[in-house]
């Protein structure tokens, strides 16, 4: 089989739908055998039936809490026995809107959890065996909310300017083994969690949700919302030797937006 990724074992969190799974699927398309990760088994079992018999390349799919440290530790080291994880892809992620004043502190928390936490527990738990190989390439899914602010979403933003800066610096931590540190900093993607982004913040504008989609659609030059496997396409060039210079940058996937 000729591919990019030929030879390589990619985890991905999120993996079983969404951003997530167009990365799983450029994977595959490229040779690799993938662990997809999720909390809904039927869903990342179906999931990875489709990958297999698309693309013929062995997927293991875990159902795993990323946010749960002892969770994570069990799914890394089911992943490692399946073959040692060379790329990691850190997907996995919570979107709530809310103007500051009327978020709760656990609506806050869940956010920072799911989204910055679970870098956190995943990353380390695999940094120790990516270390001791001397390679590896570690793929953060942030966002453009974690380069500039926003209105109604404090808590995402926040989150997201976190992976960017937990990028930055395991780049720089670790370099000296072989392993390189990028970030994917998409605005909006059209899935499942685009959806309930745009319910979430019609409400906080007090705008209907038709309305609110034409005016986002306008702000980009290319008139639309990004599509999965535009995001996915930049995560494979991360993830092979075509990148093995590139470290320590947050790479905006937004068709134009921030040239409006």
């Amino acid at each position: 089989m000729e591919g990019k990724l030929v030879g390589r074992t990619a985890l991905v969190t999120g993996g079983s739908r969404g951003i997530g799974k167009a990365i799983a699927e450029g994977f595959a398309k490229e040779g690799a055998q993938l662990v997809i990760n999720g909390r809904d088994i039927k869903v990342l079992e179906a999931s990875a039936q489709y990958i297999r018999e698309t693309y013929g390349v062995p997927v293991l799919p875990i159902a795993a809490d990323v946010t749960d440290e002892y969770q994570v530790k069990m799914m890394v080291a089911e992943a490692e026995a399946f073959g040692p994880v060379d790329v990691l892809v850190n997907n996995a992620g919570v979107h709530i809107a809310s103007s500051f004043l009327e978020y709760t502190f656990m609506d806050f928390k869940n956010v920072i959890e799911s989204n910055v936490y679970s870098v956190f527990h995943v990353t380390q738990a695999a940094l120790v065996h990516m270390v001791k190989r001397e390679y590896g390439r570690v793929i953060n899914l942030a966002s453009t909310a974690g380069k500039w602010g926003s209105r109604n979403q404090s808590a995402y933003n926040a989150s997201k300017h976190a992976v960017v800066g937990i990028t930055r610096c395991l780049a720089l931590e670790m370099a000296p083994h072989n392993i390189l540190v990028n970030a994917v900093c998409p605005w909006v993607v059209d899935t499942d969690m685009a959806k309930g982004f745009m319910s979430e913040h019609s409400k906080a504008l007090g705008v209907g949700e038709e309305e609110l989609a034409e005016k986002m659609n306008a702000s980009t030059p290319l008139g639309r919302l990004i599509k999965p496997r535009e995001v996915a396409g930049l995560a494979v060039y991360l993830a092979s030797d075509d990148a093995s210079y590139i470290n320590g940058q947050a790479w905006t996937v937004d068709g134009g937006y921030t040239m409006i």
